[in-house]
């Protein structure tokens, strides 16, 4: 009975995290769309100047102004990647975010559960075999993969395999 609240308790802190994750991701995007906007909406405006009046100080330029903003835009995209995770280092599959991106992050950096990114693609692939066999103990991850094929845990192993070249590509 225990056993069954702590797997229940912890699937559904699985699907917190999941939808988590998907909202930071949502945010994500939204600050990419502002960005775009403000790129896209940016335009160089020359006045001239008619008096001046004496000792003013001196005027920024549209131009600048437009860099602050700039500058200030990509600040906040920084603070919201940092504190996402690195959620858009590089792309994943809807099935790795599915199953296990809510504990093991979005690119395999760990949350809850342990870092993925450098462990090869058998030593993943044994992992989940052991944890769908009940051989290592772990009840969310029985709960995620009673269901799952062989197939299925075989792409999901292909994939995290390739998160540290992905990583290292990403950075570049």
């Amino acid at each position: 009975m225990i056993r069954h609240i702590i797997a229940a308790i912890a699937t559904l802190l699985a699907l917190w995290a999941m939808y988590f994750m998907y909202q930071l991701d949502v945010k994500a995007e939204r600050f990419k769309q502002i960005q775009e906007v403000i790129r896209k909406s940016q335009q160089e405006v020359h006045l001239k100047p008619t008096v001046q009046p004496i000792q003013q100080a001196p005027a920024t330029s549209a131009a600048e102004e437009a860099k602050k903003q700039e500058d200030e835009t990509a600040k906040k995209l920084k603070s919201l990647r940092e504190r996402a995770g690195s959620t858009m280092a590089f792309k994943v599959s809807p099935l790795y975010k599915q199953k296990c991106s809510s504990c093991h992050g979005v690119n395999g950096e760990g949350i809850i559960g342990p870092k993925l990114i450098g462990m090869s693609e058998e030593k993943v692939y044994q992992a989940l075999e052991d944890f769908k066999s009940g051989k290592r103990k772990n009840y969310v991850m029985y709960g995620l993969l009673t269901k799952m094929s062989d197939e299925e845990l075989k792409s999901l192993s292909q994939e995290i395999g390739t998160f540290a070249q992905k990583m290292e590509a990403a950075s570049k």
